[in-house]
């Protein structure tokens, strides 16, 4: 069951601040530090932790994209489009763009490489805020590509 931690604003600022600066989200940077100390997690969970934060990336993504908050709507889609990456690369051990590279060789499908390049283009908007909107509804539709075909993968 999902839990809402209650935390000074000092402490939720500066854990945004770290988030940020590690390409991440404030919950996965909470799960990695707790599995780094701690080592409380089960593998076989880790790809699930993944999965459920693409969900919530992309639920996130379209209601901004609905208040035409284009830069926040490129993080919460890039955040996505990363996180079911993880999930396939945990599931076998791998590191995020080695396994894309990977993975488009295995499967012969440049198109794992062209989806994970357009969500990539989001995560330069949440720094750039160069994107019309339209660009950034476009560039989603490709996450949630790359999110279908990958989510497949995972049976």
């Amino acid at each position: 069951m999902p839990m809402t931690l209650s935390l000074p604003d000092g402490v939720m600022r500066r854990l945004e601040q770290l988030a940020r600066k590690a390409g991440a989200s404030v919950e996965e940077l909470v799960i990695v530090a707790v599995d780094k100390t701690f080592h409380a997690l089960d593998p076989s969970e880790k790809p699930l932790i993944h999965l459920r934060l693409c969900e919530k990336y992309l639920h996130e993504a379209k209601a901004f994209l609905e208040r035409r908050d284009s830069v926040q709507a490129s993080e919460k889609a890039w955040g996505a489009a990363s996180q079911v990456v993880k999930a396939l690369a945990a599931k076998e051990g791998r590191e995020l763009w080695e396994y894309v590279s990977e993975l488009r060789r295995r499967r012969n499908d440049p198109e794992v490489s062209a989806l994970w390049s357009r969500a990539n283009t989001l995560h330069i908007n949440l720094y750039e805020d160069w994107m019309p909107l339209d660009e950034v509804e476009l560039s989603m539709r490709d996450v949630e590509r790359l999110a279908e075909k990958l989510r497949g993968l995972m049976s």
